[in-house]
């Protein structure tokens, strides 16, 4: 009879087998005609049911001992194929009490709730809608994937064989981790991608590695358990010791082609940042370097990261004559590989980040990870000296004029991208009026492949010493080609507004300012390769003193926020750049305080009306101003229960309330898909967001936005939370996949595109995370964020008021962040004054996952916040009753508007079905 634990390792083998079975079946189903799937599925429930009825009989007639292991072998199956549920659920509950939020008791019912939340994804609908995404994910990850070298050109293949080396290659990184993960199960791997492309591998060495039994096959993970795996210290095996490469090996290798393909990889998850180390070469790594680039002629590396790494080894050895980074490309990201190995598509993508040499080069790097409070228990600080030099407005700005000194500190500028053709560009037209600037490119494909191209326009402000800080150089707007034949030419425009060529004086005029001099105009082919320049002279300093939408007046509004630090500045490198020798730990009075300090003032007027019969429905409100009084009408019929409910029970689905025609809502995650951590969704993956930005396409960002909304439409989801819009601070944020760029314009263009996308399907967004999440140390306890007015409102704000001017979005997720000691989601500077004030908003906003007393619903409900996204809601319900006892007129003129602002965008944003 085996023993316990040789049972366990035949089970759970025959557990993978079935798993793998059941996969291939699926995808079988999936691929057939949409008349005979409903047919196979229950000829395959019938088979189901035959076998385990025809199992049990078999059981029953079987001897004694023989029956006691069938049942052992039986259950213990079970178990272990249901384990993955089991850990989810357990994940999550041990999550919330690790964090020391809840006691289990009281909350079962509020975690069973969501459990039960039913979504039907297999329907001939889902089917086109999945099958339409799956255009739309190839797509976007054709386009996003860079080429980043091409010595001596060995791309595209001419032979097509290729060794490929690395257990990398074997656990491609699709997405990342937590909400900003997608289903990875259908994603097509790296070996069938090369099939699929006509590139043939060495069969003999991919048997040699997947014979290896620590080889990791794990891929991405949607949902908190990629999370839970990475805080308690557990991840993929990356490159173990190369003792394993033989000289056998190598040699049967080198017989095969003289052509390597190596594969590296990195991690992003939700919960967790990067460290530098964790961002270079490992010594494994730099061994097995050392030992393929000895070996072979030809060596090309595939890096598959949404994080700069550092990449100074691809011009260390010689032998390494290609690279492409590929990103987190998403299920289809394989098959584009392949067919830019093969020739079949031309690498157009450009990158979104800076990579420097070494990671932690830039200032913001110097502030970044884990600060604590020394004079309060459990608070978390960062200080964001830099100002607005982040990214290439810090390597530009402090290497102007020193030419040697950035080529050694910055390897791939900011934009760059080759491609396997060559391109002419001529500035056919540049033009300036009182409010845009146009400049036209005639881009010419000169080579002998077809190909798409990038303009790339930006602009250099006049700078004075002791004036408004000022990048060297900022991008102002870009352009991509469509697809031209050698010889081919098209002529892009680009267009911005002469405004945005301004400035934010936060010293003394507390405004935008454009200053009087010449601007240089500069298109390029990345931030630090300009192919022309024009100049446009503003002869007078012009003073923009209210918003340009609204009109509303703009003025500082988050000095409290600036916590008194000595900010960098370029007049003055060496003296103001960051420096935590003389850092403080001690916490200000204001964060001592807490929200209670915050907390509005008793309201002694009357009780607003609830529980009225008016007979008005939702749907009777349609089209009406957001102000008409119809809507107080309506608002009047809520009892105070209701408002209370639907304000405070808002995870993931909305409470309905049907008298009134409020339906229940569904609101899933995320940015690369729909997900869910409460019930299963069969939806389609895409390429994480930092590919998505990489292609520079807008209408391609467009119709990825437009095939998530037909896939929410499918399932009957009506809000989409998504996009991800923070920077990429540092190279070293764990949720850097998950964000666009390290420039906010960029990441506003995008962002805009997938918002409007999306609601030309009836699927309200939620922008996200409103505002300054930029690293996950310390994220989720409402860590204390000290930033200056510049840089919040130039850098951190800017991609939210593209996707609210131009995406027009529906919605917003406020973040876990405080702005000073002010939490921005009970923040009424951030979220009425600048949101819907300056912007002119109209729409909801909602909480990011509630997981902690700072998340204070009273300062939400009072300050601009709408829903909780409170997976286990019993707590806010005892304390809002507790709120409404002490100052009931308050507290319903808070909800009142906070179910205002959700039926508005719900009404005019969804068809309500």
């Amino acid at each position: 009879m085996a023993t316990a634990k040789e049972l366990r390792k035949n089970v759970s083998a025959e557990v993978k087998a079935e798993r793998a079975r059941r996969k291939e079946r699926t995808r079988e189903i999936r691929a057939l005609p949409a008349t005979e799937r409903a047919a196979a599925k229950a000829a395959d429930q019938r088979a189901k049911k035959e076998a385990k009825q025809a199992r049990k009989l078999a059981i029953r007639t079987m001897a004694k001992d023989d029956k006691r292991a069938a049942k052992r072998h039986d259950k213990l199956f079970k178990r272990i194929w249901k384990r993955p549920r089991r850990i989810i659920t357990w994940a999550i509950v041990l999550c919330l009490l690790g964090l020391g939020i809840y006691s289990i008791a009281p909350y079962a019912g509020d975690y069973m709730s969501l459990m039960g939340l039913k979504i039907v994804s297999e329907t001939p609908e889902g089917d086109a809608a999945r099958a339409n995404g799956a255009v739309i994910a190839e797509e976007l990850s054709d386009e996003g994937i860079v080429l980043l070298k091409n010595a001596d050109g060995p791309l595209p293949l001419i032979d097509g064989k290729i060794n490929v080396f690395g257990y990398a290659a074997y656990n491609i990184r699709y997405g990342g981790s937590g909400s900003g993960g997608a289903d990875a199960s259908s994603a097509i791997d790296l070996f069938t991608g090369l099939k699929n492309a006509g590139v043939s591998f060495n069969e003999t060495l991919d048997a040699f590695y997947r014979a290896q039994e620590d080889l990791s096959q794990k891929g991405s993970s949607n949902g908190l358990i990629s999370v839970i795996v990475t805080m308690i210290g557990k991840k993929a095996t990356d490159e173990p010791a190369i003792d394993y490469l033989t000289d056998d090996v190598i040699a049967q290798a080198k017989e095969y082609s003289n052509t390597a393909l190596v594969v590296i990889g990195s991690d992003g998850v939700e919960a967790t940042d990067f460290t530098q180390d964790a961002l270079a070469l490992t010594k494994n790594r730099t061994d097995l370097f050392d030992k393929i680039c000895a070996n072979f002629e030809n060596v090309i590396v595939v890096v598959n990261a949404g994080n700069a790494m550092e990449l100074g080894f691809l011009e260390q050895y010689p032998s390494i004559k290609a690279a492409l980074w590929i990103g987190t490309p998403g299920p289809k990201g394989c098959n584009s590989l392949g067919n830019i190995l093969a020739g079949a598509v031309n690498p157009s993508g450009r990158l979104t980040d800076t990579y420097a040499y070494d990671a932690g080069s830039s200032p913001a790097s110097v502030n970044f990870g884990d600060y604590k409070y020394d004079n309060i228990k459990g608070m978390s600080f960062i200080n964001y000296n830099e100002g607005i030099y982040v990214g290439y407005r810090y390597y530009e700005t402090r290497y102007q004029g020193d030419e040697e000194g950035y080529k050694a500190a910055v390897q791939f500028p900011f934009g760059y991208g080759l491609s396997y053709t060559a391109f002419d560009w001529k500035v056919s037209d540049f033009t300036y009026e009182d409010t845009s600037v146009n400049v036209s490119v005639a881009v010419t494909n000169t080579g002998d492949m077809a190909g798409k191209d990038v303009v790339e326009v930006y602009f250099s402000a006049p700078y004075q010493a002791d004036g408004i800080e000022k990048s060297a150089i900022e991008l102002a707007g870009y352009a991509k080609t469509n697809l031209l034949a050698p010889g081919e030419s098209q002529t892009v425009t680009v267009t911005f507004p002469l405004r945005d060529l301004s400035s934010y004086d936060m010293t003394k005029e507390q405004a935008y300012v454009l200053d009087a001099g010449d601007y240089a105009i500069k298109v390029g082919r990345n931030v630090h390769d300009i192919v022309d320049e024009k100049t446009l002279t503003v002869p007078e300093t012009v003073v923009y003193k209210t918003d340009d939408t609204t009109g509303t007046q703009i003025e500082n509004l988050f000095g409290y926020g600036d916590g008194g630090l000595t900010y960098l500045s370029r007049n003055d490198w060496a003296g103001t750049y960051p420096n935590n020798d003389s850092l403080s730990h001690t916490a200000p009075q204001a964060v001592l305080d807490g929200a209670a300090a915050q907390k509005p003032a008793v309201d002694n007027s009357a009780v607003p009306v609830t529980g009225a019969e008016n007979g008005i429905q939702l749907a009777d409100l349609k089209g009406l101003d957001y102000d008409d009084p119809k809507w107080q009408a309506y608002l009047e019929q809520f009892t105070v229960d209701e408002l209370k409910e639907v304000f405070v029970n808002a995870a993931y689905r909305t409470v309905p309330v049907e008298r009134l025609g409020l339906p229940q809502t569904i609101l899933l995650d995320g940015p690369a898909g729909l997900n869910s951590l409460f019930s299963k969704v069969s939806a389609m993956s895409y390429p994480t967001e930092v590919v998505i930005a990489s292609t520079w396409n807008d209408e391609l960002t467009y119709r990825f936005g437009e095939a998530v909304g037909a896939e929410a439409n499918a399932y009957g989801v009506s809000v989409w939370y998504a996009p991800a819009m923070n920077l990429h601070r540092t190279p070293q944020g764990g949720r850097n996949f998950e964000y666009f760029s390290e420039d906010p314009l960029l990441s506003g263009k995008i962002s805009a595109g997938m918002v409007s996308g999306a609601q030309s399907k009836h699927v309200l967004v939620t922008i996200k995370h409103f505002l300054l999440n930029d690293q996950e140390t310390n994220a989720r306890s409402g860590i204390y964020v000290w930033a200056n007015e510049q840089a919040i409102r130039e850098l951190y704000l800017r991609p939210f008021e593209i996707a609210v001017k131009e995406g027009k979005a529906s919605g917003a997720m406020s973040s876990f962040v405080h702005i000073g000691y002010k939490w921005c989601g009970g923040n009424p500077e951030l979220l009425e004054n600048v949101l819907r004030g300056e912007w002119g908003f109209q729409g909801f906003v909602t909480t990011d996952a509630v997981l902690g007393k700072f998340m204070d619903a009273n300062l939400a409900l009072h300050y601009g916040n709408d829903l909780m996204l409170a997976v286990m809601p019993t707590n806010n319900r005892r304390y809002l009753n507790e709120l409404y006892a002490e100052d009931p007129a308050s507290v319903t003129k808070g909800l009142q508007a906070c179910i205002h602002n959700f039926c508005f965008a719900l009404v005019n944003g969804t068809d309500l079905s």
